[in-house]
């Protein structure tokens, strides 16, 4: 009788909060969120990129809050926002920024099988956008896994860390 295959090992499960961008499924790991709230009041700042929509008091800390669907164009800088949104505090470890989503997000837990490199191509056509994970594929849907601490360059977090102090 052969011994069992101990090199199989389990596929590690990975939990992600999935959200909605423009009409697609966008993901990040849940260990990069500190939290989701209701978006607090945000005070506009100067001089920042569109995409910053300001800054906001997130339970005594001020954060910068950010768009990322004006951020990944999938909206027009124009329009604007529901009256209603969420905002996912992600921590990193110089700094704590705010995600706007339309919706809440919700929890998924998935194998790491289900998560692929992402494309060359697109890798290729994104050179200095490396945020993107990977893609995961759950039956019939697509959902663009991000790594969020490596969403902003060095030069946006020094201007949004000045920004949040200021």
């Amino acid at each position: 009788m052969p011994a069992p295959d101990k090199s199989a090992a389990p596929d590690p499960i990975i939990q992600l909060i999935v959200f909605r961008l423009g009409h697609e499924e966008y993901a990040i790991r849940i260990e990069q969120v500190k939290e989701v709230t209701l978006t607090p009041d945000i005070a506009r700042m100067p001089k920042t990129p569109s995409f910053v929509k300001g800054i906001a008091n997130l339970r005594g800390d001020i954060i910068a809050v950010i768009d990322l669907e004006e951020r990944f164009q999938l909206r027009e800088a124009t329009e604007e926002l529901a009256a209603h949104t969420y905002t996912m505090a992600i921590e990193a470890k110089d700094y704590t920024i705010g995600i706007v989503v339309r919706e809440v997000p919700q929890p998924l837990s998935v194998p790491q099988s289900a998560i692929e490199q992402t494309p060359e191509f697109i890798q290729e056509a994104n050179i200095h956008d490396k945020y993107i994970e990977g893609i995961a594929r759950i039956n019939d849907r697509i959902i663009v896994v991000l790594d969020m601490l490596k969403l902003l360059t060095p030069a946006e977090i020094m201007q949004l860390s000045t920004t949040a102090a200021s």
